[in-house]
Order: structure tokens, then C-alpha cells, then sequence
């Protein structure tokens, strides 16, 4: 049976998660980021950590985001193959949500219009938006604000099949290695396994969606998510880049199926808020 949905609702819940999604860190990333405190062994580095919830607390007592780049959204519609759009294009929806979102939350606008020419939308549209069909008659709305300090840190690895295991976790480290204090760790690392040069990417930028205290159900996805995870935090790069034992608070990993001829490893990596809000509609 058909379920219509308004696209007012998609506009008035983008933009609620818009302004959510910058001023407050998630319950996950909290967790992670008060355990932190407790974990890291370098006085510098607890020390950065305690100044960061400082400022965490700021930002939610005083509703002023979390980070002055609030990001490119960047957001995730997964919609039900039962699911009718009733209104404006779902495309326009979304962009509406965010530009109120960001105008009305007085949100920084981070997005230019050409990447050349670099004139300011000044509403940051347009958002960077991914959509699958899935089963059922809801709509489930993942949103992402992406800052590009990390962003920029990011790396995509075309290995060769005889690279494998090893092959994989060296490109992890060496995209970690050279972000250094550039991603503003400690950070999350998202990494995309298998597909093609773009689907990797892609994984890669999803996996950073998943609750950094979730690890992925294939068995040997998740001992290599520990594996790296504990290799990660041994280079010392630690919070804010002064050294420590806290570089990373999670590494997530997904994979899909790939060529013959091809091993496609994509790393993106987030800085330590690693904003994410989920909405089923």
C-alpha cells in the first residue's frame, strides 16, 4: 500500500537536524569522548580531551555549535519503495531544509557556488545528497554536516588484488599517518572496502554513520576494525596532534563486492565531533 509524505515534513525535519546536528554531539560520540578522558595515559592528551568537553558544554548551555565549520551537509535518504512524494521535488525538499537550517540556526555557510570561481551560495546549498531504494513505506533520513579539515585528509587507494590484508592496512595507516593533527583528532576513520573507485567512497563516508560503539557483523571486519583501531592509537599523533594514546575513538569499516582485477580502499576520515542525526519518518 502507498504511504504519501509530505515534503513539507522532509523540509521541516532537515532543517531540525541541521541545527541539532551542529550544536549537539550525539549520544554515541559523547560516550566515546567522556571514556577518552578516562583512557588516555599522556597528561597532554587528557588534558586537550578536558578542553574539548569544555567546550562541548559551552556549545549545549549556550546552544552555539560545536565547531565553527558547521560543515557541508551531507545527508543519507534511504526510501521506502512504498513511499509517494507529495509537494516539491525530493531534491528541492531537502535543499529548502537546509537552507533554513542553516540561515535560521545562523549556522556558518561554507558552500561556493562554482569550485573555481568560489562565490558563496550564503545558505550552504547545495547539500551532497545519497538515495536508496529500500523496502517498506518509510523514509529514513541520515544528516552529516562534514567539515573539511578532515574532509580534505581523506584518501582513495586503487590496490591491486595481491595487495590484500596487509595491502589495506597500510593504506589505513598511511591516510591516518599523513592527516596527523590536520583532521583534529581525535577522530573517527571510515573506511570503504570494495566496489569501484566511487563506491568505496562512498562506504567510506557512510561508515562514519554508524555509532562508533557498533561494529560491523562480518567477523573479520570487526577483528580489523580492533586491529586498526589499536594500531591507529599507537602512533602517537594523540588529541589535537600533541602526542597521546587517543588518536582515533573508532574505526568503522564496510565492505561490498568488488572486480576481478581490483581492490578499491577509500579512508575518510572525521574530526572528533563526527556529527550524525538519524530521523525515520
Amino acid at each position: 500500500m502507498i504511504r504519501t509524505v509530505s515534503t513539507e515534513e522532509i523540509i521541516k525535519n532537515v532543517k531540525e537536524m541541521c541545527i541539532e546536528a551542529n550544536h549537539f554531539l550525539s549520544k554515541d560520540m559523547d560516550e566515546a569522548m567522556k571514556n577518552a578522558v578516562d583512557t588516555e595515559k599522556s597528561e597532554l592528551g587528557r588534558k586537550i580531551l578536558n578542553q574539548l568537553q569544555d567546550n562541548l558544554k559551552i556549545a549545549d548551555e549556550e546552544m552555539i555549535p560545536i565547531c565553527q565549520d558547521t560543515g557541508m551537509a551531507v545527508l543519507f535518504l534511504e526510501v521506502g519503495q512504498d513511499v509517494h512524494f507529495e509537494g516539491m521535488t525530493i531534491e528541492d525538499a531537502v535543499n529548502e531544509g537546509v537552507r533554513q537550517g542553516y540561515t535560521e540556526g545562523f549556522l556558518r555557510k561554507s558552500v561556493v557556488k562554482d569550485p573555481l570561481i568560489r562565490e558563496n551560495t550564503k545558505d550552504n546549498t547545495p547539500a551532497v545528497i545519497h538515495y536508496s531504494i529500500v523496502p517498506g513505506d518509510k523514509v529514513k533520513i541520515t544528516m552529516a554536516p562534514k567539515g573539511f579539515g578532515s574532509e580534505n585528509m581523506s584518501r582513495v587507494f586503487m590496490l591491486k588484488p595481491a595487495d590484500g590484508m596487509e595491502g589495506v592496512k597500510n593504506a589505513i595507516l598511511t591516510a591516518v599517518k599523513d592527516a596527523g593533527p590536520n583532521a583534529c583528532p581525535p577522530m573517527v576513520v571510515g573506511v570503504g572496502i570494495g566496489g569501484t573507485f566511487e563506491k568505496c567512497a562512498l562506504l567510506a563516508k557512510k561508515a562514519l554513520t554508524r555509532p562508533v560503539n557498533e561494529h560491523s557483523e562480518i567477523p573479520y571486519v570487526k577483528e580489523l576494525e580492533n586491529e586498526m583501531l589499536e594500531k591507529i592509537n599507537k602512533l602517537g599523533i594523540g588529541p589535537g596532534g600533541l602526542g597521546g594514546t587517543t588518536t582515533a575513538l573508532a574505526v568503522n569499516i564496510n565492505t561490498y563486492p568488488t572486480h576481478i582485477a581490483g581492490l578499491p580502499v577509500a579512508i575518510n576520515i572525521c574530526c572528533h565531533v563526527n556529527r550524525h542525526v538519524v530521523r525515520e519518518l
